[in-house]
């Protein structure tokens, strides 16, 4: 009989109460264990969501997600491991780009993975639009591909912090996703388990992130940091604005497409600054001293890449798909773009067939909204502004609901925005 109880340990948190390493390594086991109801669970989820968390009961909470699981041993590998994680934004293929380009500077990057989940898009479905390409390696092929590529982009094993997917799903359907311990445990005790040396995280802020304000995203990131380093992790985290969508291309393939443009030498500003400043941060964090942006000029990042999706069973030179659908969104008068809402665009992807509402929801390939225009530009009356790709008429239909004041045309261009917004090193 256990001298714990769910009730109470609810109930205490519930009223403002701090948690004892006990109380939260039971409930934890034994909520994996089934022994602990999901309306238990979500009940706890949700005080937690009210109350937070004090330092230590983050701290024992992330230790307790670790432990749940496996730990991916990166131990021995010639390079030093450096990783990167999104909190998630809209058109944010960085991790196709990164993760080569930081290999061609010299170190090792094991970047798991996930998918999207409502206007967000995963880095697994991105990368699944090239025909062949696999996501699921076991640990030996991990290690294999970091030893002689440098670089792999993969889905987390089973093994890794199973308890934290239990919980990752829960908080799906019980609205306490956008809770700072709760994100700050679920994210870092994945990191940890995964082995790396070091780890830089791009925190989104604005409209087409989970965060929306500069406090909270600091707040976000000074507790990710702060996990980090008190497991021997060498963290720094990068806010970044994402009330545009980064780059041009929202859409699985079209995303793909548009990485590959840059690994190229080319594609959006926006998109090479912010991989370019990542990768500095990543290659500094490790000792490395390497300019990234000659990486990418001289062709040595996008040669990784390609050694990169091989390794994986993909096709790097194979045509990319295209959707059956295309309509363009045209300007309604004269003017300057002054906004253009990367949820509004996200969520249009997702209505199009390029996102999913539950985890075992398919995903089009295809699908996905192309901005042709960016903000500060001129357009005249009738010059499409976006283009919607859809596999069918009824995502169509539903995405031309969704784009229909996405952008918002003014008589006047707006200050610059600025993409790099803080630094959070300490």
């Amino acid at each position: 009989m256990s001298m714990f109880s769910a009730v109470d340990v609810i109930t205490q948190k519930r009223d403002g109460a701090e948690l004892s390493d006990e109380e939260i390594s039971w409930i934890l086991d034994a909520y994996e264990r089934g022994e602990v109801a999901e309306e238990q669970m979500s009940a706890l989820l949700m005080a937690i969501f009210f109350n937070g968390l004090t330092l230590q009961e983050l701290g024992t909470w992330t230790d307790r997600m670790i432990e749940s699981g496996e730990r991916l041993d990166l131990q021995g590998l010639s390079r030093p491991t450096v990783d990167k994680h999104s909190t998630g934004g809209v058109g944010d293929k960085i991790s196709l780009i990164l993760a080569p380009l930081v290999a061609a500077c010299g170190a090792a990057v094991p970047q798991l993975s996930g998918r999207g989940l409502g206007h967000t898009g995963g880095t697994l479905d991105k990368l699944e639009s090239i025909p062949g390409w696999r996501p699921f390696l076991t640990n030996d092929e991990i290690r294999s591909q970091l030893e002689t590529v440098g670089a792999v982009i993969c889905a987390a094993g089973s093994g890794l912090t199973p308890v934290d997917r239990k919980l990752y799903a829960l908080r799906d359907v019980t609205g306490t996703v956008e809770s700072i311990p709760l994100i700050s445990s679920s994210i870092m005790s994945k990191k940890i388990a995964e082995g790396t040396e070091a780890l830089v995280l791009d925190v989104k802020v604005g409209r087409g992130a989970f965060i929306k304000s500069v406090e909270r995203a600091k707040e976000l990131a000074v507790t990710m940091v702060g996990l980090g380093r008190a497991h021997g992790v060498k963290t720094v985290a990068q806010l970044t604005a994402m009330d545009a969508p980064l780059g041009r291309a929202v859409g699985n393939a079209l995303e793909v497409t548009e990485a590959v443009e840059v690994l190229r030498g080319g594609g959006p500003s926006d998109v090479r600054e912010l991989t370019i400043a990542l990768a500095k941060l990543m290659t500094e964090l490790v000792g490395i001293d390497v300019n990234p942006s000659d990486r990418l000029d001289d062709g040595s990042a996008y040669e990784v890449y390609e050694r990169m999706i091989h390794a994986q069973g993909g096709d790097p030179d194979a045509t990319m798909p295209l959707a059956a659908l295309r309509e363009d969104v045209v300007a309604a008068h004269d003017g300057v773009v002054e906004s253009i809402d990367a949820l509004a665009v996200g969520v249009t992807a997702w209505r199009l067939g390029a996102g999913r509402a539950r985890k075992e929801d398919p995903v089009s390939a295809t699908a996905g909204v192309r901005c042709l225009v960016r903000e500060g530009d001129k357009v005249s009356k009738g010059q499409p502004l976006l283009e919607l790709h859809a596999d069918d008429e009824a995502h169509l239909a539903t995405g031309r609901v969704t784009i229909a004041h996405a952008v918002v045309l003014g008589s006047a261009p707006r200050a610059a925005a600025t993409l790099l917004l803080d630094l959070i090193d300490e």
